[in-house]
């Protein structure tokens, strides 16, 4: 074979390889930004959480198939108005025993995510199943859980027991919305609200 052949076939095997490597790179970034828009806030934590890009994406990927496996139901109406009347009378105890209210809107996050078919045995699972369809409440429901728990080893105050009870409702809200007034995982909006 002539070097001139020799040469062609050399810059077709680099051409290829070049057009092999870009494709995953552009594969890798679009994603990157598919999981960066759907995760929001989710997504920096897993990555600083895993130290590495690739393993947070991995995950989150992991996330997302698990997600797509669970049977997640809307509430009909009656166990809507039942867990909003539950709601009311827990934001209610919250004025003369603050601890008890957490603890009661812990339980009853908990209640409204079994019925909506979400897996409940352990905490860190929860909250990554709940980082799929709300990613930017979870950060603040791991929040809320954390001060239930340092409220359940000692006293703490009742400005960290509001702010729990905050992230609580954040969440329970976003558990009580249907499919019709839900917004897309990466639309939602966090809310200023009030114990």
């Amino acid at each position: 074979m002539p070097v001139w052949g020799w040469i062609l076939i050399a810059v077709l095997v680099v051409i290829a390889v070049l057009a092999i490597i870009a494709s995953r790179s552009i594969s890798s970034r679009k994603r990157t930004e598919r999981l960066k828009g759907r995760f929001g806030p989710e997504y920096e934590r897993t990555v600083g959480e895993a130290g590495d890009q690739g393993a947070a994406e991995k995950e989150l990927a992991a996330r997302e198939r698990k997600r797509e496996k669970l049977d997640i139901v809307p509430l009909p109406p009656e166990a809507r108005a039942k867990y909003t009347d539950s709601w009311r009378t827990v934001q209610i105890e919250f004025v003369d025993n603050p601890s008890s209210a957490v603890a009661a809107a812990d339980r009853l996050v908990i209640h409204v995510m079994r019925e909506r078919g979400y897996p409940i045995d352990d905490f860190d699972q929860r909250a990554a199943d709940i980082s799929v369809d709300h990613p930017k409440v979870v950060e603040n429901y791991r929040t809320a859980h954390g001060i239930y728990l340092a409220q359940e080893q000692g006293d703490i105050g009742t400005e960290q027991q509001r702010e729990a009870f905050v992230h609580y409702r954040e969440l329970f809200e976003k558990l009580l919305e249907t499919d019709e007034s839900k917004d897309e995982p990466n639309k939602d909006e966090s809310k200023e609200t009030r114990a």
